[in-house]
């Protein structure tokens, strides 16, 4: 009773923070559901599920102490009627299912089974995302979230390949010690799938590389290879030496470049052999010394079913980088040489870089000595150049802005997560730097001592320390509670020196860093705020902490080179007379040089021992109302040299009274008295369901999608400020018009509505980001960058919608009779093929129906028909069997499957009115196909008899002109569009969505058989035979007249003239009896 009381307040709890959307950076990540592939027990600490060709089955249990509190957790959640829902994501797909209620006996576990095609129906080698699950207690509810990520194993190209003769451990162990460097090759749409490859001295030879599709977390689980021996027959003699030097695995390629030149496989998604070929990219010129100093620069994107792989040109020695920029069509170089540092951006023709520029060349200042390269962030516009500085550009490398400064040290790698926007610069000295995408400040997190490492971001976000025989993964950023992290303890990003504190306000200060007037000139950078310090905390060792908001440089300051403005959270101690005697007497302030100041004790009570000590040195005299001033020698024991914070707030002479001045310890020289430290996460992020981390979303013609998000504040004693927090930025501008509104709440939360609508007819991709700006590095999320394509959908489809629906076992079954017994499914011949318009008997049409090509084909009898018919799937076949018709193909009606084709909906004869009743479906949902759509249609067979009757508005009239003259065809309006059949058999049309009124090719196909066709009326035969039989009789009559000489008009005139005597002679003998 007491469990399931405790369970009902959780769960209540947990209600009451329901919300319509998904809230990020709370820090509830720790893991309650630990699953796994039914069968396959596995100890990670991230959920990883594999989706073969078989059903997915998932066993799921609630994380717990102990297997029976576990059991007992089970039972409570089961008998209220909760069981964990498991959500299937990627950029475009989500789809949700259901544990079952019931649990089996003796089982700590829910089960769940999913047949593979309800998750996806492809299995072809294609370059797919990566999934990622979400399992909750309830569905719609944010209790228990649990995230992992599932992988298909049957879809993914490497995985598909043996790269190479296989290595056991005791044969990569022998590797170790020749190894120099490590790099990291990961699939850009599962990154999971990953290669580690090892750099070798001279002293060893040969390209070793180890396979991952679990994102390195078990050492014990990576395939390694060796591709020493196809690397050879590539360069046609051995050569020593060889070693890897760097590798990118595209979509749909492996790149490796190699001291003996670039390999480049064969396309991955065209198995041809058990293992993996290769073939060698020559580049004019270049030697051994030139690969060994080489690097594959690659813009990581995932184009899922599509890539386009292209080699190179050869550039010249001073272009560091070169990108292809795929939201502008534009390629990106960054140009080195001893006078200065240079961006340049060329438009792209054919995929090739032309002589034209886009903007005119960004000339870094001289401060950028040291550049090493640059990237974009995965799937997204935000370009960073870096070396002894790091650069960010988000309009495609037209402007940078300076993000920050190391001086001596030089950034050597940077590595991405383009799930969480975490990107982290590893310098030459070990120094690790976090920053996220777009977010224009960064903070140092530790440091890595391995002399051989290499880091790596999972398709979750997780980032690993990968060395030669072992692999860490780093939790502290991820989960709350959870101090393990690879770089060590959490670094103090202070530095040597003296902070003066000035008062502004009660709640406002400024730091001043000191610098001595006799610091040498190349190290007074290490003395001075920088834009590391943004947003970070300081802490004084007495107490007190102040949130850094801005940082300041001053160029006329003496001693004060820097600043920072800051919010006190915690305020800051004073000492305290036994601390500071000095504190015991007034003080009086003359100055006494250009920025120098003498603080004199003047003590108003006799016998105190009030008095400067050495200890006071770099302490900071803080005066309300006040210029500060930091104490920098001790002349005696009652007088000290001092600098002001604020000259313009002095009166020469001031005297100030006794408890009218305190002094605060902020010094270095008996040990630094305060630290700098990152902040905890102080925003929270809320997306609604339609919106996930990294989202893709379809743009059609003239329509827009319209998304909401909130950030919510979670800054505990430091004021929220009435700015808006988030900033939206397009990639690409010209391509979509995107409109933002926001406002704050009663709860100082900002809400944003995002709307973005397609411009035109340009098609194209463009990421948009939106950025907290004030966003502490510690956040998970700080910036979510969905990627919007001006384009259609591949989910989006039309669809006729019968006039009668058949259920799917009537379909399989053959009988589906309506009210009057008539069955309205026929099964069609073996080998059918529709009439053609010479008749039932000679068929003209290249479409088979029912087709195998074992049986004979009726119809045949005419050398039209004998040349007409074509197989398409059982082309080359002998059998039906060996067609592979699958049931959706079978009951497809789309002409490229005919042959597969058995049944079709049956009609009796006439067909009249029948309404054709088109549908969209999409991602959104389902809409009926009404104009500005219009619609062409066609019967695929070339047959007649049929007609369209439609209505056309006076607003479509026009339209309809212009594009049956434009497309030599009829054009109809598709709302209330009606069919009418006088022929037989059957009928197979074709409607076709005209172009320019969407970027989709919308087309669909459907069948009627009309049957029991009354046979002819006889009447019109039989005087069609009366007719021909007299005009055949009058011309043999008229032949016979002629043959015998006999002329019908002598005989005529003749009768005439006789029958005219005739009466002559009647009239003269009627006279005479007169």
């Amino acid at each position: 009773m007491g469990l399931l009381l405790l369970c009902i307040i959780i769960l209540l709890l947990n209600i009451l923070d329901f919300s319509s959307g998904i809230i990020y950076n709370k820090g509830d990540m720790e893991k309650h559901f630990m699953c796994d592939n039914q069968g396959f027990s596995q100890k990670k600490e991230i959920i990883k599920l594999y989706l073969s060709s078989d059903d997915l089955k998932i066993e799921c249990s609630f994380q717990s102490e102990s297997e029976l509190t576990s059991k007992e957790f089970l039972g409570v959640f089961t008998s209220g009627g909760l069981a964990p829902s498991l959500g299937i994501i990627n950029s475009t797909y989500t789809g949700i299912f259901h544990f079952n209620l019931t649990l089996f006996s003796d089982r700590a576990y829910w089960l769940i089974s999913i047949p593979r095609e309800n998750i996806t129906k492809n299995t072809d080698i294609a370059a797919v995302e990566e999934w990622l699950v979400r399992i909750t207690l309830q569905h719609g509810l944010n209790i228990y979230t649990t995230e992992g990520t599932l992988l298909d194993n049957v879809r993914e190209p490497i995985l598909q390949w043996d790269l190479g003769a296989i290595l056991t451990k005791k044969d990569i162990a022998e590797v170790y010690p020749h190894v120099v460097d490590l790099k990291v090759a990961k699939c850009p749409c599962a990154n999971d799938v990953a290669l580690l490859g090892f750099i070798l001295n001279t002293t060893y030879n040969g390209i070793y590389i180890g396979l991952s599709s679990s994102g390195f977390w078990d050492y014990d689980n990576i395939l390694w290879f060796n591709l020493t021996d196809t690397i050879y027959s590539q360069i046609g003699e051995e050569h020593r030496e060889l070693s890897v030097v760097d590798m990118v695995l595209t979509n749909h390629f492996l790149v490796i470049l190699t001291s003996l030149g670039c390999f480049v496989s064969g396309d991955l998604r065209y198995p041809s052999s058990s293992v993996l070929p290769f073939s060698r990219a020559d580049f004019c010129g270049f030697e051994r010394v030139d690969y060994i100093k080489g690097k594959l620069w690659y813009n990581e994107r995932c184009f899922a079913n599509r890539e386009h792989f292209e080699g190179m040109k050869s550039l010249p020695s001073t272009v560091l980088t070169f990108l292809v920029d795929q939201e502008h069509s534009a390629g990106i170089y960054l140009f080195s040489s001893q006078k200065s540092t240079t961006a340049c951006v060329s438009i792209l023709r054919n995929n090739k870089p032309g002589l034209r520029t886009k903007f005119p060349q960004f000339i870094f200042p001289s401060s950028f000595s040291s550049p090493v390269g640059m990237v974009f962030h995965p799937r997204s516009h935000f370009l960073y150049a870096y070396g002894n500085q790091v650069w960010l550009s988000i309009d495609g490398g037209n402007t940078f802005e300076l993000l920050a400064d190391f001086h001596d040290d030089i950034i050597k790698n940077t590595y991405h997560s383009f799930y969480t926007s975490d990107i982290t610069f590893v310098s030459q000295s070990g120094n690790v730097y976090l920053t996220k995408a777009g977010l224009r400040r960064y903070g140092k997190i530790g440091s890595v001592s391995d002399k051989i490492f290499t880091l790596y971001y999972d398709h979750m976000g997780f980032i690993h320390k990968l060395t030669p025989d072992h692999f860490e993964a780093d939790m502290s950023l991820r989960t709350s509670g959870n101090p393990k992290s690879i770089f060590g303890q959490a670094p103090d990003m202070g530095f040597e020196t003296a902070l003066a504190p000035q008062y502004i306000a009660v709640k406002e200060v400024i730091f001043y860093a000191y610098v001595p007037a006799n610091e040498p000139e190349g190290t007074v950078y290490t003395k001075k705020f920088n834009n590391m310090h943004l947003g970070k905390v300081i802490h004084s060792r007495k107490t007190g902490t102040a949130y850094i908001r801005k940082i300041l440089h001053h160029n006329n300051s003496e001693g004060f080179l820097s600043s920072v403005i800051a919010e006190v959270i915690d305020p800051f101690g004073i000492e305290e007379v036994n601390e500071s005697t000095c504190l015991s007497s007034s003080l009086t302030i003359s100055h006494v040089g250009i920025d120098s100041y003498k603080l004199t004790l003047q003590p108003q009570t006799p016998g105190t021992n009030a008095s400067f000590q050495d200890l006071d040195v770099e302490k900071t005299v803080v005066i309300p109302g006040h210029s500060s001033f930091l104490i920098t020698s001790i002349l005696d024991d009652k007088n000290a040299l001092a600098i002001a914070t604020m000259p313009d707030r002095i009166l020469n002479n001031m005297i100030i009274p006794k408890d009218s001045w305190f002094l605060h310890n902020l010094g270095h020289r008996n040990g630094r008295m305060w630290s700098i430290y990152a902040k905890p996460c102080n925003y929270w992020f809320q997306q609604d369901h339609s919106l996930f981390l990294n989202v893709l979303k379809y743009i059609d013609l003239g329509k827009s999608y319209t998304f909401k998000v909130k950030v919510i504040p979670n800054t505990e004693g430091v004021q929220t400020l009435n700015i808006p927090p988030l900033n939206v930025i397009v990639g690409n501008a010209n391509l979509l018009e995107v409109k933002s509104e926001g406002s704050f709440d009663d709860s100082e939360s900002y809400i944003m509505k995002i709307s973005a609508a397609s411009k035109a007819l340009r098609q194209g991709s463009t990421s948009l980001a939106l950025v907290v700006w004030g966003a502490s590095i510690e956040c998970l999320v700080t910036t979510v960058v969905p990627v919007m394509k001006n384009s259609c959908s591949y989910l989006k489809s039309m669809h006729h919608i019968p006039s009668k629906l058949i259920p799917l076992e009537d379909w399989i079954s053959g009988v589906h009779k309506d009210s009057q017994g008539f069955n309205m499914i026929k099964t069609l011949p073996i080998n059918y093929r529709p009439p053609s318009n010479m008749g039932i008997a000679i068929p003209l049409t290249d479409n088979f129906y029912h087709a195998d090509p074992s049986k004979p084909i009726p119809r045949n009898l005419f050398p039209t028909s004998k040349r007409s018919g074509k197989f398409k799937q059982c082309a080359n076949m002998s059998t039906r069997e060996e067609c592979n018709c699958t049931n959706d193909q079978k009951f497809s009606h789309a002409v490229a499957f005919s042959d597969c084709r058995e049944k079709v909906p049956r009609f009796k004869f006439p067909v009249t009115q029948y309404p054709i009743s088109l549908e969209i479906y999409s991602e959104d949902g389902h809409i009926p196909v009404e104009t500005p759509y219009l619609v062409t249609v066609t019967e695929v067979n070339s047959r007649e008899n049929w007609k369209l009757k439609h209505s056309v508005p006076a607003n479509v009239k026009k339209l309809k002109n212009y594009l049956e003259h434009r497309l030599n065809a009829p054009v109809y309006n598709p709302l209330g569009l009606n069919l009418s059949i006088k022929g037989s058999e059957l009928f197979h049309f074709r409607v076709s969505v005209v172009p320019g009124v969407t970027f989709c090719n919308l087309v669909e196909e459907f069948q009627i058989y009309v049957d029991e066709v009354p046979l002819p009326f006889p009447g019109h035969t039989l005087i069609a035979v009366a007719a021909a039989v007299v005009l055949g009789g009058l011309i043999f009559t008229a032949f016979m007249f002629q043959i015998r000489n006999i002329h019908p008009s002598d005989i005529c005139q003749k009768f005439m003239a006789r029958n005219k005597v005739n009466l002559s002679n009647l009239s003269i003998n009627q006279m005479a009896h007169r």
